[in-house]
């Protein structure tokens, strides 16, 4: 299966402009079902509200929602799905609640407050990829254990757990198809006296590292 990222947290964030409160809210989901039962959820909670605009994405399917609970069409939840759309997100449901302030914020300034808040949301959740990762059980010397962290992120991967003892001894992640680039270059830095051994395979969820430039 290929990789694809998710929320790593669900998490609720605010923001105020001209006067108008915002409420982002941001949740990983797995079914319509979930997703519908978060913004049913929302809307209870802040019923006295003006709007609780919401999109949420779904990759089985390639499902896409949203609404713009009454804010003018396209100036809400469109750019809400199209902010985690251009940041390749999946698997999410987000809602904006706004509380009116008094003051109208126009058609541009809508669109703004609510990518912004859903932005935010996302920024507090964090981003975790979900895909086969590889599990190494690496043993170095403790010189070695910064540049041994350095170069799994540089091969996609992170260090799961580190055991401290005569040795260092690491669990490493990494995509399976960078596996053997990494021993390799393990084995180079520490002119062959650290090892790696595989330990199997997950398909799980863990934190994004963005490549340069990302």
């Amino acid at each position: 299966m290929e990789p694809y990222l998710i929320p790593t947290t669900s998490c609720e964030v605010e923001m105020v402009e001209k006067r108008s409160r915002f409420i982002g809210r941001l949740w990983p989901v797995e079914s319509e079902e979930e997703a519908r039962a978060r913004i049913q959820e929302t809307g209870k909670q802040y019923h006295d509200a003006r709007h609780t605009c919401w999109c949420y994405m779904l990759r089985e399917g390639g499902i896409e929602r949203y609404s713009d609970d009454g804010e003018p069409q396209g100036t809400a939840g469109q750019p809400m799905l199209e902010l985690f759309r251009k940041k390749g997100i999946q698997n999410y449901c987000c809602t904006v609640t706004r509380y009116f302030g008094g003051i109208l914020l126009g058609t541009g300034g809508l669109v703004r407050a609510y990518s912004h808040t859903a932005g935010l949301a996302l920024e507090a959740s964090g981003i975790s990829i979900v895909r086969l990762w590889q599990v190494i059980e690496t043993e170095c010397s403790y010189s070695l254990l910064e540049r041994a962290k350095l170069t799994a992120e540089s091969c996609g991967g992170f260090v799961e757990n580190v055991e401290y003892s005569a040795s260092i001894l690491m669990t490493v992640l990494v995509p399976a198809e960078n596996a053997e680039s990494f021993c390799q270059r393990i084995t180079d830095l520490s002119s062959g006296t650290a090892f790696c051994l595989p330990a199997g395979e997950r398909f799980m969820a863990a934190p994004h590292i963005p490549a340069a430039g990302e």
